[in-house]
């Protein structure tokens, strides 16, 4: 039987990326992202909230990427896979952290808003594009805990094109067929 191991998740980075560096020179980016469920208590009619933080990881050219633009209040669009990774404590414990391993990355909300303090509410541009496509940085691939392909797809301008004339719909009165239902 087949299985599936993934996650999506739409929210806002709670503090500023960490960046680190591998053994062997690529990047390593740990960001936190908040989502928040809110919902009315049909008991109390009072409105409720909770958030849930969720640990992120990003390897190599994705690290760099979310080291640059990211911030603490950037909200991203993120999918990933759920791993979890053994270390040791400073006692020599072993202790075991699960956390998402980010495949997908899309900067969600308005350029000013990702080079300010985070916080902008301008969602009608996209990264100063008017159709706001969103950047997709798109990572695939596990060997030892760290992603082997890469890609970078930047978004593509699209020419407009000019919408055909609408065309007079064919009659449909003309059966002219055997099929006996």
């Amino acid at each position: 039987m087949a299985s599936v191991n993934k996650v999506i998740i739409v929210g806002n980075l709670g503090n500023d990326p960490e960046m680190r560096t591998m053994p062997n020179g690529e990047a390593v980016a740990n960001i936190s992202v908040a989502t928040t469920e809110s919902w009315t208590d049909k008991m109390s009619g009072e409105r409720r909230e909770i958030t849930e933080w969720h640990r992120i990881v990003f390897y190599r050219r994705q690290a760099e990427v979310v080291g640059q633009y990211l911030r603490k209040g950037s909200q991203v669009y993120v999918e990933g896979r759920l791993r979890t990774r053994k270390w040791q404590d400073q006692n020599g414990q072993d202790r075991y952290t699960t956390e998402i391993q980010g495949d997908v990355l899309q900067m969600l909300g308005s350029r000013n808003a990702q080079q300010g303090n985070g916080y902008g509410n301008d969602q009608n541009q996209g990264w100063g594009q008017q159709s706001a496509p969103s950047n997709n940085y798109n990572q695939g691939g596990m060997n030892d805990g760290y992603a082997q392909n890469q890609s970078y797809n930047a978004p593509k301008a699209q020419p407009q094109q000019a919408k055909p004339a609408p065309q007079a719909e064919p009659t449909l009165n003309n059966f002219d067929d055997d099929i006996p239902f």
